[in-house]
């Protein structure tokens, strides 16, 4: 293949999603709840999730849909994972401002139901909320023919957290440590260039996996060789377990975790949402999983394209000060193989870098 494939020839721009946000953002009202009403909002860098006043608390808040990964669980008819992998998407990002998740709302849109698919979703859901450790609340389901042709998916996370007790960058210095903690696969990010991949090298979701894969890492749904459906509709890892229990029990104040970052779209360029000045360096970045590997070579992907566009094996990243560090990632490492120390906050200039010189962001 000549030419590389990329996200947004795929049809997802990062960069145009940016500016369409910022202009919603920017054409949005103040809220009509004052400074110390319940429901005020407060102002908090980083856009992982939102705070609002809630006495003596904050509540969090965070929405998301699980994107077009559906389109391949529509074409295997596997729902077993989409539920939390929707759930991820929002309790991880709570995560990031220090919040518990507690509660979750879901919404689904479809052009006819199925009451089939409705009881594989809520399945989904239930075990969902069992590994979020959230009560699911609430939720609406659309019919919606001419609409929508596909299900959709999407949801809504609340969680809390002690006034005092957020996390939003501002303590970070130079010096702190990064400890990077395992995906579970591709997440939920990425599938537009993940199934342009699939289309341009002629594979098929059931094709048997060309590459190794540890199948104690893939929710198996068929039996034989893991296919590439199973690789691709892995869910999203929830990280509230050990996350919630490092802020609130671990072996250091929370005060120590300076920040964290989960590693969405636009990859490791989400690091710069957490900092207006200081920068990140990724010295030794956690193993790439095969499947990225083999999305690269197939499409022929660059790397700092693949490194904006995927997570590459590291699902969030914790910013932690230096005199906790090991200590912190072994306490992690005993309840989730694979965390490691992967970098250092740096005074940059506002960048992030790699070991591979080639992956570079200057802008999220």
């Amino acid at each position: 293949m000549a030419e590389g494939l990329d996200y947004a020839g795929s049809g997802v721009d990062i960069d145009l999603e940016g500016n369409a946000v910022g202009a919603l953002v920017g054409a949005l009202s103040r809220s009509v709840r004052k400074p110390g009403m319940p429901g005020a909002p407060v102002d908090l860098p980083g856009g992982f999730g939102g705070l609002v006043e809630f006495g003596d608390n904050y509540l969090a808040l965070a929405t998301d849909g699980v994107g077009s990964k559906l389109s391949i669980a529509t074409k295997l008819g596997q729902w077993a994972g989409v539920g939390i992998d929707c759930m991820a998407m929002n309790v991880n990002d709570l995560l990031c401002v220090g919040a518990e998740p507690i509660a979750f709302v879901d919404y689904i849109a479809v052009p006819k139901p199925d009451p089939e698919i409705h009881a594989a979703l809520g399945a989904s859901l239930a075990e969902a909320c069992k590994r979020a450790r959230v009560t699911l609340a609430g939720g609406e389901t659309a019919s919606l023919p001419g609409i929508v042709t596909e299900l959709d998916l999407s949801g809504t996370a609340l969680g809390w957290l002690p006034k005092g007790a957020e996390i939003t960058g501002a303590n970070l210095k130079e010096g702190d440590i990064l400890i990077g903690l395992p995906s579970s696969g591709v997440h939920s990010n990425g599938y537009s260039l993940v199934r342009n991949v699939v289309s341009h090298c002629g594979a098929d979701w059931n094709d048997t996996a060309p590459f190794s894969v540890d199948e104690n890492r893939i929710e198996r749904f068929s039996e034989g060789d893991v296919t590439l459906g199973e690789i691709f509709l892995n869910p999203t890892r929830i990280y509230c377990d050990p996350v919630v229990d490092l802020i609130q029990d671990g072996p250091c104040a929370s005060s120590a975790i300076h920040a964290i970052c989960h590693v969405t779209g636009g990859g490791l360029s989400n690091l710069l949402r957490l900092h207006d000045s200081l920068g990140w360096h990724i010295s030794d970045p956690l193993p790439v999983l095969p499947e990225f590997d083999w999305i690269q070579k197939n499409g022929n992907v660059d790397d700092r394209e693949m490194y904006r566009t995927f997570n590459m094996g590291c699902g969030m990243i914790l910013a932690v000060d230096s005199s906790v560090a090991h200590t912190v990632c072994e306490w992690l490492s005993e309840k989730m193989d694979g965390c490691s120390i992967i970098g250092t906050v740096v005074d940059n200039g506002r960048k992030v870098t790699h070991s591979n010189p080639d992956v570079i962001f200057e802008h999220y």
